[in-house]
This record gives structure tokens, sequence and C-alpha cells, in this order.
């Protein structure tokens, strides 16, 4: 019996998840590789229990410290915006529940992503590991302030709300690089594409109103 429940599960959740693409597909997440990676993604995974009826929902979902999870559509559309390519190096600017961060180790060489939680990195990381992803390095500390150690990058994806233009990860990316940040001190932020031309200045884009938590300055937090 309870062979035949996980095999009813596993088909729900395989209908819960074509629907999913199906819904991303036609809100313009159209990229076949960022489409691939959303769909060999178990968001279950990176769902608090409270919520893993929810988990194939196309909206952002609480997780600890005050966190989310973001919503497939806006994980989707980021993805695609990056415009990574398979030997990109990816700066990731909050790990959070580790999700956005397995789409783009599905995308390409390398991830280098920071968390200022260590609660959340810790469970991320436990993720990681239960996925066996070999390409996504971690680190505990402030985001705001990127890692100049392993710059530069040719792709930065901020996943929390910059002020301002974020001039710190900017000086991080390659002059021909693409960010992609929310920028924006209200409830409501616009999400930017910087992309680099090669001298030192930025084709500056609005996509989208987003609505995320924002990046807080400081120390990382011992939570």
């Amino acid at each position: 019996m309870a062979k035949h429940q996980s095999d009813h599960d596993g088909d729900e959740a395989s209908v819960q998840l074509a629907r999913l693409v199906l819904s991303l597909r036609s809100q313009g997440v159209s990229s076949p590789a960022v489409l691939k990676a959303i769909e060999s993604t178990p968001r279950e995974l990176f769902t608090p229990d409270l919520f893993k009826d929810r988990a194939f929902e196309d909206s952002a979902l609480p997780i600890a410290c005050g966190q989310t999870i973001s919503q497939p559509y806006i994980v989707g559309l980021m993805s695609q915006a990056l415009e990574v390519e398979p030997r990109s190096r990816v700066l990731e600017i909050g790990t959070g529940s580790g999700y956005q961060t397995t789409i783009l180790s599905k995308l390409s060489r390398l991830v280098y992503t920071v968390e200022r939680y260590r609660t959340l990195l810790g469970e991320a990381e436990g993720r990681f590991k239960q996925l066996g992803l070999t390409n996504v390095i971690t680190r505990f500390g402030d985001g705001g302030l990127g890692w100049p150690e392993q710059a530069p990058f040719d792709r930065i994806l901020v996943t929390a709300a910059a002020p301002d233009e974020p001039k710190a990860l900017l000086s991080q990316l390659k002059p021909k690089g693409v960010l992609v940040a929310p920028i924006g001190k209200g409830p409501v932020q616009s999400l930017k594409r910087y992309t680099g031309d090669g001298a030192g200045g930025f084709r500056i884009e609005v996509m989208t109103d987003v609505r995320f938590v924002p990046l807080l300055d400081g120390v990382a937090k011992e939570l």
C-alpha cells in the first residue's frame, strides 16, 4: 500500500511540476536550458514541511530567518535574464534555501554563493550534498561585499533588494559580464539588468517590478 501511495505521490508531483513549467513558459520564461533546470530540480526539497503541499505553486514561500524561497517565475525570469553560459563562473548573493543556487549550478561551470545566515547556509549545503552538486562553493558572510578574492565573475545574481546601484558587486563583474538585481528601498523594487560594455560602463535595463527582502549591510548572522 505504501509503495502504491508513493507512486501516486510521485505522479501527482510530476503533474504539478509540468503544470508549473507550462505556467512559466506562458509568462515568458522561454529558455530551454532554464526550463530544463527548473523541471529537474525538486522544489519540495527546498520547502519547509509546513508548505510542502504548496511546493509547486508559482508563489514565494517563507523559510527560516525571516527569508523566502522565491517564486518560480521570478527564479526563471532572473536566471534567463542572466544569460548564463556553460563555462560561466557565477556569483550569487543570498543562498537562502539553495533553490536558485541549484538552478544556476545546472546552467554554469561554477557557482559561488554567499549567505549571511548560518542556519540557512547549513541547510542549503545539506541539500546540495543530497543532490550531488559538485560545482557550488559556499561562503558565510556579508553578500553586499561580494567575493573579491574570486572576482571577476562572468555573471552576478542578487536575490535580495539593494537600496542603490550595487557598485561593489559591479566592480567584481567582468568587462562584458551581466548582473541582475532588484534595486530599490521600498516594498516594491525594480528588477534591473546591468550588461558591461567592455569599457567600464553598463547598459541598464529595467525588467519588471518585484518584491524581495532587503540586502542588509553589516555582519553575518549566526542564526
